[in-house]
């Protein structure tokens, strides 16, 4: 018979438009089916009934952890009435080297002898052109640089505003451990592991009298490239 699927179709429709007013009706005496937190979790689960609109601004659906957006530069904790911490950029310039687009501007900071200093002074990323790989998070050796979750950058003056400085792009591990707690928690583990392997060895050299071993070419060429006194 012809229709049916036409009826059918209707039929659903008409049945989400039922079910939006029975769970209005549910949550008016709860806050509201609206702009309310939990009727928003409910609505967007399994058990929500009816439409299931999402009203952005006022309401945002909630980031997966491993949504990758505009990176930002991971600090310490800060200290009371400050914004961030030590840096964990050593400038090494790896990320800007690996960057496919190049949006990475890296420059070193240097010491009053003039021998270079493992930290940046200036740091910038134009989100105009940054493509949001991850490959600058894959690649640094010190967990200094993460994908943020935040993506509501639009602005009407894009040559400045989109390129994004070091203070801008600095951020405590705290904001991070926030919006990925389980990758943060992982990469936290990796570390003391590899640190707690560290003391170990050198501690089991010590025992046995054991010197330093001395250092492979790869090792050299490593810190130089951490070392090198360069801007990218």
């Amino acid at each position: 018979m012809y229709g049916v699927g036409i009826l059918k179709g209707m039929a659903v429709t008409l049945k989400h438009f039922v079910d939006t007013y029975l769970d209005d009706i549910y949550w008016s005496s709860r806050g509201g089916r609206y702009y309310n937190d939990k009727a928003f979790e409910v609505r967007q689960s399994l058990k929500g009934k009816g439409v299931k609109t999402v009203f952005y601004p006022e309401e945002k659906l909630p980031m997966p952890e491993r949504f990758r957006f505009v990176p930002f530069l991971v600090t310490d904790d800060p200290p009371p009435g400050q914004n961030w911490g030590k840096d964990w950029c050593t400038s090494c310039g790896i990320c800007a080297k690996v960057c496919p687009p190049q949006c990475i501007w890296i420059e070193r900071g240097k010491l009053p002898n003039g021998r270079p200093k493992p930290e940046p002074v200036n740091f910038y990323i134009d989100i105009d052109i940054c493509m949001n790989c991850g490959f600058c998070m894959e690649f640094c050796p010190f967990d200094a640089i993460k994908l943020d979750h935040d993506y509501e950058l639009a602005d009407y003056d894009r040559t400045t505003a989109h390129l994004f400085d070091k203070e801008r792009l600095s951020k405590p591990i705290s904001y991070w451990r926030e919006i990925a707690p389980q990758k943060a928690a992982a990469e936290e583990a990796a570390r003391t592991f590899a640190e707690q392997s560290k003391k170990k060895k050198k501690a089991k050299r010590g025992a046995e009298g054991e010197q330093e071993p001395a250092p492979t070419l790869n090792d050299e060429y490593a810190r130089q490239l951490m070392y090198r006194g360069a801007s990218y």
